[in-house]
């Protein structure tokens, strides 16, 4: 294989004469390694949308729910009693989820409200630890008694209220009276806001004591599903398939990651679009090196038949040109992949760019995973070879006798 590296490092030194040829192996280069630096960069902030994603919803959902197909239940505290005493389990919690109406002194709107235990609860709201929240959702004496309530802070915006300030919450839920169903109501006092970073909760989300709750809609000691924490938030199917054991039907499981299969689906298609979109920029590159290679071939035309003559094999001339076409491939592989993980490491520890609100990140998430990383190269150096294939097997099948003849 030396002779071959070496016939293949004299043919990279281009001649005078040979210096469109040494352009295009120039071009072939950077095309390689712009093609490999973006996409390291791309997928990279694609990998870290995708994590930014799973802690904030991780911040406010449980890792698994176990429901009712009957809706809301109750004798709940024998599935607690039981969930509590298996090792991979960090925290269990009742919750209730309902619908009502907000009303503020400025404005009206429909929420979404979420009964939790204070006491109990491991992480429903992201930055919130179990004391702030007893003193938050409980009975305020300086507020008349009025219970607490967290608003998500774009809820609070909008409806123009701030910590301190008393709202009303209405469920349709009411009472039946003489003259029909009256909604239930009751007034709450604004203790605080939570901002997960995602507009879907912020903007529709409030959190109140489960026990109000249950009064609020009219119903008592029955709640919507039982929340999990667990050690491994990964490894929650195989958590799942531990706990099935535990209650039979009508009772069934619900881990997060099927919560969210939507939006984990449509980033693992979008991070799957870039890649192959972004892969033609390294193919368009490998095309100049399968030209360059082809006008080497018609260069060295002579070069080859002497070669020929002097004992060199079809497989040996083959060699010869792949190896090229791969020092090619390579360096420029090489490069764009330095620049890439350069670059992330900068846009990750700097903050270079800044996004607009409309996102749920204020900067470019980047989290450079080493698999990716390999892949994008083994995949450049794979299309680069690919594109050697053919000027080499060109050049094993020239025929030397005409080449000298007509060379």
């Amino acid at each position: 294989m030396a002779f071959e590296f070496f016939i293949a490092g004299k043919y990279l030194k281009a001649k005078r004469k040979e210096g469109f040829i040494s352009l295009i192996t120039l071009l072939s280069v950077a095309g390689v390694a712009v093609g490999v630096m973006a996409l390291v960069i791309v997928i990279a902030v694609m990998s870290g949308a995708e994590t930014d994603f799973r802690k904030r919803i991780l911040g406010l959902e449980p890792h698994i729910l176990i429901m009712n197909y009957a809706g809301k239940f109750d004798g709940y505290n024998e599935i607690i009693a039981n969930l509590t005493q298996k090792e991979q389990i960090v925290a269990v919690s009742p919750i209730l989820f309902a619908q009502a109406m907000i009303r503020s002194t400025h404005s009206f709107s429909g929420i979404m409200i979420r009964g939790i235990d204070p006491g109990n609860s491991f992480s429903l709201i992201k930055g919130f630890r179990q004391e702030q929240l007893k003193k938050l959702l409980g009975k305020d004496p300086s507020n008349d008694n009025f219970p607490g309530i967290i608003l998500g802070k774009d809820l609070a915006n909008s409806i123009g209220v701030i910590p301190g300030d008393k709202i009303i919450l209405m469920s349709p839920n009411g009472i039946v009276s003489p003259i029909g169903n009256i909604p239930s109501m009751k007034r709450f006092v604004v203790a605080d806001t939570f901002d997960s970073g995602m507009y879907e909760y912020d903007s529709s989300l409030a959190y109140i004591e489960i026990g109000e709750a249950q009064q609020l809609i009219g119903i008592k000691n029955q709640i919507s599903a039982v929340g999990i924490w667990i050690n491994d938030v990964f490894d929650v199917k195989t958590a799942k398939n531990n706990l099935t054991g535990l209650f039979n039907y009508p009772f069934y499981m619900r881990d997060w990651m099927e919560i969210n299969k939507s939006l984990f689906s449509a980033l693992k298609l979008e991070k799957t679009a870039m890649f192959i979109i972004l892969t033609l920029i390294i193919l368009v590159a490998a095309f100049n090196i399968a030209s360059a290679l082809i006008m080497m071939v018609m260069e060295k035309n002579k070069d080859i038949a002497v070669l020929k003559t002097m004992g060199a094999t079809h497989r040996t001339i083959r060699r010869i040109f792949i190896i090229q076409g791969m020092i090619i491939g390579s360096l420029g592989t090489f490069i764009g992949t330095v620049s890439g993980v350069i670059i992330c490491y900068f846009l990750k520890k700097y903050d270079f760019i800044q996004l607009p609100d409309a996102y749920p990140f204020s900067t470019l998430p980047v989290q450079l995973e080493y698999a990716d990383v390999l892949v994008i190269a083994g995949s450049a150096v794979l299309i680069c070879f690919l594109s050697t294939l053919y000027p080499s097997y060109k050049a094993s099948k020239m025929n030397p006798i005409e080449a000298l003849r007509y060379g």
